[in-house]
């Protein structure tokens, strides 16, 4: 299957983080031992280690495999899709067959399911269940683990011995960001500045039938929803915001000063006191007691609840990651034929006097750490998957499936994705990324950026919907001067390990509380919600905060 692999490589040039042009198969195997850990890692040492300082470079070479079976527990994020079983599938068995058997290595998956992540790893560090890599798309997450004592201090030089490849790719951002208290402890997947694949798209024919355009601002946006209201048509759905506390972004100052945005913006805690989230909860009450949106938003607490309103009719504006295989404008179709889309535009969601502001990725994806409990044979073996994985043939296979049935070549070495296929190696779908996103966050082609958007469009954008995934890249870089990071505590925030839980709780419910509130009240309600959200450990958090501001402790 991989005999396209030697032509296609002379034409084509491939991101080592990211892509090949081979399939699955065992025709690579020679290959595949070439680059192995150990074997690569003693012919590229002196390349691969530079800028790391070390002690010592007595590591045991396993390039000939394990002499004793050694278990490799990968964490995989459970997203409930029917009919997909993460952790036992076509591709959890080609991980097997052409990884682990090589190298006496027992692969296991473990499912984490993406809606209670930090639940799922929480009772599993507690039972001593834990896989042998801890992650977290978000920093803040991953301190509050490492403040558990759950993470082992890695050797940089290590992952260099173990792993050539993926460290030449990622040493620059491993350097830069993996120390916490002055030693190693976290390991990053690439995040190319690509577009990315989440969108909001509106009913249009629902705004043709109100006779308006999309909406550009926050108060076009409630006109159009009033007029769907009075037309009879449906509401602008509506959930209860519990993690990722990203909501206030449209709200705030544009170049805000430095240290109240590193008080404030946060992605574990609600800033519930701020004034933005002060304008998000006033306008969300104004929608609310005018029928604006869902009465019943708070019973929606996941993408499956407001995605079941969105396809039955009930709501005429979705957000979700596009793919390629998503049955979302299928579904959806079915129960309105009549039914059309477009894309909804970042300024849609800011007031008029307001920017369009969004948060800015750090240049990394996944954030990685060792489990504290994994032996050195287990922490070796996860450098060796790491490896293994960032080879452009394995990469390839996982974001594309089989040539010749998952996908065909073009002249340009693209695949074009057969979007009937329904065999057995059938892509999750969100087109395995679940299980690549541990080296590369999207696909790239180098620098070529044309080449590289339109591979990520051919696994982004729905059949027949391209125009949406178009518009978004588009939005995408036209409001990219307003996207802003978040701060970077390289200290623990310990008041925040200890108060999240209470916090968000509080949140939860403080945040129906005042969207419930009459309009004419909603200020008294919110005055009183502050003082109670600050009395349940916001304030300690605030205090603590202030203080690594104060000494510097934050990028």
């Amino acid at each position: 299957m991989c005999n396209r692999w030697k032509k296609i490589i002379t034409t084509v040039l491939v991101s080592a983080m990211t892509m090949g042009m081979a399939a699955c198969g065992n025709s690579n195997e020679e290959a595949a031992n070439d680059t192995s850990a150990g074997k690569l890692a003693q012919e590229q040492e002196s390349e691969v280690t530079e800028g790391v300082e070390s002690e010592t470079t007595a590591y045991t070479d396993y390039s000939g495999g394990f002499e004793s079976t050694v278990t490799l527990q990968i964490p995989v994020f459970d997203r409930a899709y029917e009919g997909w079983d993460v952790t036992d599938n076509y591709y959890t068995d080609w991980v097997q067959r052409e990884f682990g058997d090589k190298y006496n290595i027992d692969v296991e998956f473990v499912a984490i399911a993406r809606s209670s992540q930090v639940q799922d790893y929480m009772q599993l560090l507690a039972s001593g269940q834990a896989p042998d890599i801890i992650f977290h798309y978000d920093m803040p997450q991953m301190l509050s683990y490492y403040g558990e004592a759950s993470m082992q201090p890695i050797d940089f030089e290590e992952i260099a011995f173990y792993a050539p490849t993926y460290w030449n790719n990622m040493s620059e951002t491993i350097n830069m960001y993996g120390q916490v208290g002055g030693e190693n402890y976290f390991f990053f997947a690439d995040r190319p500045d690509a577009a990315y694949n989440f969108m909001t798209v509106i009913r249009q024919d629902w705004l043709d039938a109100v006779n308006m355009e999309v909406p550009q601002n926050l108060e076009e946006m409630n006109e159009v929803l009033a007029a769907w209201k009075e037309a009879g048509l449906g509401n602008g759905g509506g959930r209860l915001i519990s993690n990722s506390f990203i909501y206030d972004y449209p709200y705030r100052n544009f170049e805000m000063d430095e240290k109240e945005h590193a008080l404030y913006s946060d992605l574990a805690v609600a800033a519930f006191t701020w004034e933005p989230t002060y304008r998000y909860l006033k306008n969300m009450n104004y929608q609310y007691n005018n029928g604006l949106i869902d009465t019943e938003f708070y019973l929606n607490t996941d993408d499956q609840s407001t995605q079941a309103d969105f396809v039955a009719g009930h709501s005429g504006i979705f957000g979700f990651y596009s793919s390629n295989n998503s049955t979302i404008i299928e579904s959806l179709l079915q129960n309105a034929p009549e039914a059309k889309l477009s894309y909804l535009p970042v300024s849609a969601n800011a007031p008029a006097d307001c920017k369009p502001q969004s948060r800015a990725y750090w240049p990394f994806g996944m954030i990685m750490g060792i489990n504290q409990d994994c032996t050195d044979e287990e922490r070796a073996a996860v450098w060796m998957y790491m490896e293994w994985l960032s080879q452009p043939e394995n990469l390839f296979c996982f974001q594309n499936g089989i040539e010749g049935e998952n996908y065909t070549l073009d002249e340009e070495g693209l695949p074009v994705v057969n979007t009937d296929y329904d065999g057995e190696s059938k892509l999750s779908p969100n087109n395995n990324k679940d299980y690549w996103c541990l080296v590369a966050e999207s696909v790239t082609y180098g620098d070529d950026e044309a080449k590289t958007y339109e591979a990520n469009k051919r696994l982004w954008a729905i059949p027949g919907y391209e125009y949406l995934l178009d518009d978004s890249y588009s939005d995408y870089q036209a409001v990219a001067e307003y996207r802003t990071t978040d701060a970077l505590f390289n200290v623990v925030l310990n008041s925040l390990n200890d108060y999240k839980a209470e916090l968000t709780e509080q949140w939860k419910a403080l945040y129906v509380k005042c969207v419930m509130a009459s309009e004419a009240d909603f200020d008294a309600v919110y005055e009183e919600a502050c003082q109670t959200y600050l009395d349940a450990g916001y304030q300690e958090v605030l205090d603590e905060k202030q203080e690594a501001i104060d000494a510097g402790n934050y990028r």
